[in-house]
C-alpha cells in the first residue's frame, strides 16, 4: 500500500515539473547569441583589468621587498 502512494507523488511530482517547463519563456536564437557575445566581452575586459591591477601590485610589493 505505500508503494502506491509513493508512485503517486512521484508522478504528481513528474506533472508539476512538465506543467512548470511549459511556462519558461525560451530566448530566440539571436538574443542568445547577442547575449553571449556580452557576457566573453565583459568577461575578457575584466580579465585584462585583473590583470593590469595584479601586476601594478606585484611590482609594487616586489620594491617593497627589495628595499
Amino acid at each position: 500500500m505505500a508503494e502506491g502512494k509513493t508512485k503517486k507523488r512521484w508522478s504528481d511530482r513528474w506533472e508539476g515539473f512538465k506543467a512548470e517547463f511549459r511556462k519558461i519563456a525560451w530566448a530566440d536564437r539571436s538574443t542568445v547569441g547577442h547575449q553571449t557575445t556580452a557576457v566573453v566581452i565583459v568577461s575578457v575586459i575584466l580579465a585584462l583589468i585583473i590583470v593590469c591591477f595584479d601586476m601594478v601590485i606585484q611590482y609594487g610589493v616586489d620594491k617593497l621587498v627589495n628595499l
